[in-house]
């Protein structure tokens, strides 16, 4: 499956809600990607052999009866090495299983991502692993106000609101809230064992409609040994008992009495950019975890941050950008936008995590005077 193989054409198949970041990964791996996804970004199209339309859309969904072809279609005659899928198969996990039995799934089947997406089966393993995990309900808390609501499979934290004390909608359930840093633990599981990439903290972009929105991350050059031993012991466990494997993430609450475990992704996420290394790529590593195959990791002497910008107002029609190289995920010129649409991806290196959190901030700032003009 992997690069090295003299029968490799070194295509790879990529469906995703946005494609562009499993894209580069691909390519800085030497593969030449093939994506599926909604929005086919300029960017995407740039570093695509091909790209198609993934069939469905974000409110309903990806469409599970038309991806094959869809797949199919998008390859042609080449013969790609796998398929590797990112967001958007959480809440649809039969999809996996169905793209598995026509191509080499390089990554977790439905079992897997059921098992680590359902919060009561999540809760329980981790209850019997030892690892500390907000306390989870279907029906209304009492105390409301010391809970947050989410949904099943949801991901990037649009999904999540404060619990007011209302019923939910089959498909949501309620989690304790936790205070603390918010910080995330890229993994690579093989089925037996998992091995940490690294680890960033998260912030987040609060909207009206989304107080949870998902804003970047920073990746940290320290983390506390014994808590990163700690935390990579939990993930082995993990791994182990659900048979976890290829990349992941694991997102965590943490004080001063420690962290606590709040969502498994059970896929390449939002922090492969800033993770990834030409060196050691993170698909390549994939890739052989996926197979049982021995994987490099990649060592960082800085630290690296990603930020999504998102309009404050409606745009009526987004203009043309000349988009520096530190950006991604480009908005096409023309495209009317409402209130709260991502419009790309910012990045920034610098020598601590704080300092290159400061600077992606800063660079985000300097973007947004293009589209959002002077409203003074």
């Amino acid at each position: 499956m992997h690069a090295s193989s003299q029968n490799n054409p070194r295509f790879l198949l990529v469906a995703a809600i946005s494609g562009r970041a499993l894209a580069a990964a691909a390519r800085r791996a030497g593969y030449r990607p093939l994506v599926a996804d909604f929005f086919c970004d300029t960017d995407t199209v740039a570093l695509a052999e091909r790209t198609a339309k993934l069939p469905g859309d974000l409110q309903s969904g990806i469409d599970g009866e038309a991806i094959v072809g869809t797949l199919r279609a998008l390859a042609g005659s080449a013969r790609p090495v796998a398929v590797v899928l990112g967001s958007g198969f959480e809440r649809q996990a039969e999809i996996v299983d169905e793209v598995a039995r026509h191509f080499t799934l390089a990554g977790n089947r439905a079992a897997a991502i059921r098992r680590v997406k359902d919060p009561q089966i999540l809760a329980k393993d981790c209850a019997e692993l030892g690892i500390p995990h907000p306390a989870f309900r279907w029906d209304p808390p009492p105390d409301p106000e010391n809970w947050v609501v989410k949904a099943v499979g949801g991901a990037g934290g649009a999904h999540i609101a404060r619990a007011n004390g209302e019923p939910q909608a089959a498909g949501r359930y309620f989690q304790r809230f936790v205070s603390g840093r918010s910080v995330s633990a890229l993994f690579v599981g093989d089925g037996k064992s998992a091995q940490v990439v690294g680890f960033s903290r998260q912030w987040l972009s609060p909207a009206p409609a989304a107080p949870y929105r998902y804003g970047g991350a920073v990746r940290l050059r320290r983390f506390d040994r014994s808590r990163a031993a700690e935390i990579s012991r939990w993930l082995s466990d993990l791994t182990l008992r659900v048979g976890l494997v290829g990349l992941c993430s694991a997102d965590f609450i943490g004080d001063a009495n420690g962290y606590q475990l709040v969502e498994i992704n059970p896929r390449p996420g939002a922090t492969l950019d800033i993770f990834d290394s030409i060196d050691a790529p993170l698909i390549e590593a994939h890739l052989r975890a996926a197979s049982a195959e021995p994987y490099r990791l990649p060592r960082f002497a800085d630290s690296m941050a990603s930020m999504i910008t998102y309009a404050a107002a409606p745009v009526p029609q987004f203009p043309a950008i000349e988009w520096p190289d530190w950006t991604a995920d480009h908005q096409s010129p023309g495209t009317k936008l409402i209130a709260g649409d991502p419009i790309c991806t910012v990045f920034a290196r610098g020598r601590s995590a704080g300092a290159t959190q400061r600077a992606v901030n800063i660079h985000a700032r300097q973007l947004q005077h293009q589209w959002e003009g002077d409203r003074t």
